[in-house]
């Protein structure tokens, strides 16, 4: 089995900051990528940023310049700056992973794994 556990949400005011982690934890023989998506109430799911294991990043044009991804490999953690925070990004914040695990003697990649998702309210 396959966990991921996010932490970090909340309430904060507009212009402030919070930071998500999400730890991987299970049967994991390695990471190709983890990222994080949004969704907000009446919306799509949206893809907010994304990194690779070899620390490579892709973000959301509505989020570029105010989050930043990171991620340590040795801890399977990934983890979301966010700064300048507007209302605009209210949503529940979903970690995703992209990963292989060694099931039986053979390699099993998917790209399914999802957390349970963590709130983050910004008041104006």
């Amino acid at each position: 089995q396959v966990q991921l556990v996010e932490s970090g949400g909340g309430l904060v005011q507009a212009g402030g900051s919070l930071r998500l982690s999400c730890a991987a934890s299970g049967s994991i023989f390695s990471i190709h990528a983890m990222a994080w998506y949004r969704q907000a109430p009446g919306k799509q799911r949206e893809l907010v940023a994304t990194v690779t294991s070899g620390g490579n990043t892709n973000y959301a044009d509505s989020v570029k310049g105010r989050f930043t991804i990171s991620r340590d490999n040795a801890k399977n953690t990934v983890h979301l700056q966010m700064n300048s925070l507007k209302p605009e990004d209210t949503a529940v914040y979903c970690c995703n992973a992209d990963l292989t695990r060694l099931i039986g003697g053979v390699l099993r990649r998917r790209s399914d794994y999802w957390g349970q998702g963590t709130q983050v309210t910004v008041s104006s």
